[in-house]
């Protein structure tokens, strides 16, 4: 809902409330965003901050407005040059050489109509689906416009903005800077929560507080990257998972962002965040309009766990679309770490087999399939197949594929080229390089430059050619490397400035084009893992690959992550073998699947080395994991203790048991059944003792909780079992071997039934775990990176 009263606008959602006035200058002010409050014209001068006597030394915009000083208001949007010496919403240098812009306002629309972004992603919803308010500010010095656009997602308690600046003055301007939302805070008592980290280990949250100066977030390296990603989040101090106020935000956008986080000397907190504006500059002539990417807010006053469902479902319903949207997905097996570069057609079949004899539903040929593919210095761009490799081509293995029953997917990375490749030789002009000058190397390749639309256009008839080859059902679409030597060889030099967002412009039309020719195809994204996991890419590709580090102690840091900004359905999880290949830990199979459920599963090894013990466990798992998968893929997630945690600071015995475990759980939207797992990293002696809370169950409903039946193996307690045994088992002996295969303990089982409202609040004790002093049929051996999935069924539902 959206209400004007004069020249004060009230945004509601269901639970929250937006408010901004034009105040007396006729600049946008911010009076608030919080929980829902009831607002009108009468009582909104007690939200408008007084002033009577500007503060000592600050500017104020003019002589008849000596009481307004620009730098001590919370502002919708803010400009150089007029008082206000914080970040800027726009910069830009006019054609006389001057910075200073001062905007004010002109008009108001409201309206239920969707108005999608001319060149750029954008959420979207049906006419009349949601409210868009748009704000007209004009620079009558320099004939300049401002848009700003809100619209209000009442059910999902989001709101959005963006921002369009045109030009029509008969000069040309220069922009510097254009930002996609801006929020001023009356005060900076914040924690501000970023998630950065690099290759292989994604989404590590960090939060910090800031009390003075200014901290910025963010990449410059082409993508929306591993190291800074666009979601963030500002919270109180003792705000948890349950309860305490929180805002989540996020942008639209694939590339390059800044997140700015700043308080002035009155204490105030100006956050910022949009397109990154290093190097950025952009030629606006006569006529001609620019628009930032869209910009994703919402609060909770229900901790982080209500701030994540918000975004949940605002992904769900209003990013994600097309065929895939509510579509559950497959499970599938891909090639990689089982070849890498070294695929046939006899091996790839022979994978696809056992793929189809465990039940995987979905066979992937990942990279080494085409030119002359056999490592990564070479090929890239020509996408024909191998003949050696694919003698009968794609077609060839597609349908052997599909002759087992499966479906078939292949892996492709349509904007790199290698210098070794047939199309550099003959395009050497389409690459970003500079020409004559060295280039800064990533994996032995260059980036197309698809500011070119004649690049754009070779991509798109490639792609379409590959995909259309063969009875395809899915496509990983990679991008291996980040941006360097940044030039476009197709633009002139004083417009270099734009070559990064006018390649993210390409990319998406490249993307709509062929997710529109084609969709019936799942599409994947990746980018070297999830150095591009972003709202802009899920706006054409339904999931994205998390992170190329399948270990499933680092999976859980990684995936906890994403989940505060994106639901569990567009989030990539394999089950890969052991030792890992990112960082030779062993893992039980276990915990290795129980961590990839959160997520759309799939595996990434070698079936046909996998012992028949392994085989039977993964063919158990992808059972379990059918019955339960649109509960994993579309249920409530729910983060509750977290490894994390131990970033709190306790000490000794406090210090070990803060952050040794991590509990996710999944509901349905019935509230009738529930996952919840529990993942440990290092068993601790001497505490037999468990007791866990399962959030998210409706309270008066009586639930029965179990967990699935175990087998032990008698490897796992070493020349202990000789203390029981008949005759002596020497650990590592084939004796120990011949015995483990036909003798097997049985593990702990759960059986409770109680309210929702006591699993959730009074929490329930699990079976006793091993602790050196005895063992029993009701012993929970919970040993390093072991893990434990419950299940809980309503009673009335049970069977």
């Amino acid at each position: 809902m959206i209400r004007q009263e004069g020249k004060f606008f009230i945004l509601d959602t269901e639970h929250t409330t937006y408010a901004f006035c034009i105040n007396e200058i006729g600049y946008p002010e911010h009076l608030y965003y919080g929980k829902k409050i009831k607002l009108d014209q009468k009582t909104k001068d007690a939200l408008v901050q007084p002033c009577e006597f500007a503060p000592g030394s600050v500017s104020v915009y003019d002589q008849n407005h000596k009481n307004m000083p620009l730098q001590d208001r919370c502002l919708e949007v803010s400009f150089q040059g007029k008082g206000d010496a914080r970040e800027p919403f726009l910069r830009l240098v006019h054609a006389d050489g001057s910075f200073t812009c001062d905007f004010t306002f002109e008009s108001a629309v409201i309206s239920r109509d969707r108005e999608p972004l001319a060149e750029l992603p954008c959420s979207y919803y049906a006419d009349g689906e949601a409210m868009r308010l748009r704000i007209c500010l004009v620079d009558k010095q320099y004939q300049m416009k401002l848009y700003l656009d809100y619209v209000v997602y009442e059910k999902e308690d989001v709101i959005t903005r963006t921002a369009r600046v045109e030009n029509l003055g008969e000069e040309a301007v220069t922009i510097k800077q254009l930002m996609s939302a801006q929020l001023d805070f009356d005060s900076a008592d914040y924690v501000i929560s970023t998630f950065n980290g690099a290759w292989a280990r994604e989404m590590g949250r960090n939060d910090m507080y800031l009390s003075a100066g200014k901290h910025v977030n963010g990449s410059e390296l082409g993508t929306s990257s591993n190291t800074a990603n666009p979601f963030f989040m500002l919270s109180k101090e003792h705000t948890t998972q349950e309860a305490g106020e929180v805002y989540g935000c996020n942008l639209v956008y694939s590339g390059n962002h800044r997140e700015i986080f700043e308080v002035n000397e009155f204490g105030k907190l100006r956050v910022s965040f949009g397109m990154q504006y290093r190097d950025f500059s952009w030629r606006l002539g006569k006529g001609e309009m620019l628009e930032a990417p869209e910009a994703v807010m919402t609060y909770s006053d229900r901790g982080f766990n209500g701030m994540s469902a918000n975004m949940h479902r605002f992904v769900r319903e209003h990013i994600v679309r097309g065929t895939w949207k509510y579509k559950e997905r497959p499970i599938l097996l891909n090639s990689w770490e089982a070849a890498y570069f070294e695929i046939n057609e006899k091996k790839l079949t022979k994978l696809a087999k056992a793929a189809k004899d465990v039940g995987i539903e979905l066979f992937v040929m990942d990279d080494g399939w085409f030119g002359e593919r056999d490592d990564d210095t070479t090929s890239l761009g020509d996408w024909e197949p191998n003949p050696k490799k694919l003698p009968n081509g794609i077609k060839g293995i597609a349908s052997k594929v599909n002759d087992l029953g499966l479906d078939f997917g292949i892996w492709v990375e349509p904007e790199m080229v290698n210098e070794k490749s047939k199309l550099y030789a003959a395009h050497p002009d389409w690459v970003l390089e500079i020409p004559g000058k060295p280039h800064s190397e990533g994996r032995n390749q260059r980036i197309l430059d698809l500011s070119n639309k004649e690049v754009q256009d070779y991509v798109i008839e490639a792609m379409t050619k590959v995909f259309s080859s063969a009875n395809i059902a899915y496509v990983k679409w990679d991008m291996n490397r980040t941006m360097t030597d940044v030039y476009s060889q197709k633009l002139p030099h004083d417009r270099q400035g734009e070559v990064a967002h006018r390649y993210m412009l390409g990319l998406y039309r490249c993307m709509k084009e062929l997710t529109e020719k084609f969709p019936g195809i799942l599409f994947e994204g990746c980018a070297s893992g999830g150095n591009r996991f972003d709202l802009g890419i899920l706006s054409y590709f339904p999931q994205i690959w998390a992170s190329d580090d399948t270990d499933a102690i680092a999976r859980v840091t990684i995936q906890s992550g994403l989940s505060y900004g994106y639901p569990l359905n567009t989030i990539g999880a394999h089950v890969s073998g052991v030792p890992n290949h990112q960082t030779l830990r062993v893992t039980p199979i276990d915990t290795r699947f129980d961590v990839a459920c959160f997520g759309c599963l799939g595996y990434e090894c070698n079936l046909s080395d996998l012992s028949g013990e392994d085989l039977a466990a993964v063919k158990e798992q992808i059972l379990l994991y059918k019955n339960y998968r649109r509960l994993f893929q579309f249920g409530r997630f729910y983060r509750s203790r977290s490894f994390e945690d131990a970033k709190g600071g306790s000490h000794g015995f406090l210090g070990e048991l803060k952050g040794n475990l991590n509990q996710w759980t999944v509901v349905d939207e019935e509230g009738k059944q529930a996952v919840t797992m529990i993942v440990q990293k290092q068993v601790l002696p001497n505490m037999q003792t468990l007791k866990i809370k399962i959030p998210g169950l409706s309270p008066d409903v009586e639930y029965h909780f179990s967990n699935e039946a175990k087998k032990l193996d008698i490897k796992q307690f070493g020349d202990l079992v000789n203390t029981v045994s008949p005759v002596h088992i020497k650990p590592g002996s084939l004796t120990q071997s011949v015995v483990s295969r036909f003798v097997k303990l049985d593990g702990e089982k759960e059986d409770i039934t109680a309210c929702g409202e006591l699993f959730e609040n009074a929490g329930i004790y699990l079976s006793p775990a091993f602790g050196g002093t005895g063992f029993n049929e009701k012993t929970r051996v919970f040993q390093d990176y072991a893990s434990r999935m419950y299940f809980l069924q309503s009673v009335e539902n049970k069977g």
